[in-house]
């Protein structure tokens, strides 16, 4: 049976992930940060446990420090083998503050939350996809990626650096077959959008031309696309209901 680790996996959109990648037939390793989020990911290994006949494995980790996603990859290895045949770079944070007012410890969070973590796991776990030469790797980048969105300077940053990271590993490693791509979801219903300002919410969801916001499960449909589509490699796919057409 295959393997996936999947950072940020308790809840929203990781949490739909961590479901399509069971009904897929992968045993998951999930990871969490906080301890709230402990309770969630346990009851979440143990529905796909019970509705789908894989394995898995919660995981308590600070994917931002290099030591953790050590510990990490080593406790999927120790679980499931060497064999990890997908890693989906999912963790994810937001200030949505205005720059000038951003402290350099909110916006440096936000940094090694949401890109610096990507490069620690792709350190771990891209090793053993060489030595199996094939893999795949998904990071879950963003529209904020593709455009500049007021007050989200460090976020914009974060998932912009996500395709450029995407991109070059791609070129490295294609000859192993380890594929790298992105995922940039537009307006989604996430904790994260339900706690920012919901006026600005409904406006931008009256200029979305599908008229409405997309759910977390298809942003978990476009994971499975590029999971399965063994000829693509060092693009981004966007689910945003026509919000931005480059």
């Amino acid at each position: 049976m295959k393997t996936a680790i999947i950072t940020g996996g308790s809840r929203g959109i990781g949490e739909a992930m961590v479901l399509k990648l069971a009904e897929m037939g992968y045993n998951v390793v999930a990871n969490y940060r906080s301890d709230s989020s402990k309770a969630l990911t346990e009851a979440l290994i143990e529905k796909i446990e019970k509705e789908y006949g894989v394995q898995g494995l919660a995981v308590q980790a600070d994917v931002s420090k290099y030591e953790d996603c050590e510990k990490l990859v080593n406790a999927a290895v120790a679980k499931f083998g060497e064999k990890i045949d997908v890693l989906v770079n999912n963790a994810g944070i937001t200030n949505n503050a205005p720059f000038c007012e951003l402290p350099q410890e909110k916006y440096m969070s936000v940094l090694e939350t949401n890109l610096i973590s990507a490069f620690h796991m792709c350190h771990f776990v891209v090793p053993y996809m060489v030595k199996a030469n094939e893999g795949c790797v998904i990071s879950t980048s963003s529209i904020g990626g593709l455009m500049g969105v007021a007050n989200q300077a460090d976020y914009c940053a974060s998932k912009s650096g996500l395709i450029g990271m995407t991109r070059a590993l791609a070129m490295e490693f294609g000859k192993q077959n380890i594929r790298f791509n992105c995922i940039c979801p537009g307006m989604i219903w996430t904790d994260m959008l339900r706690g920012v300002n919901q006026d600005e919410v409904n406006a931008l969801a009256m200029a979305i031309p599908m008229g409405k916001i997309g759910d977390c499960d298809d942003i978990a449909v476009a994971m499975e696309f590029l999971i399965k589509d063994k000829y693509m490699t060092g693009q981004y796919v966007s689910p945003n209901g026509g919000i931005y057409m480059p």
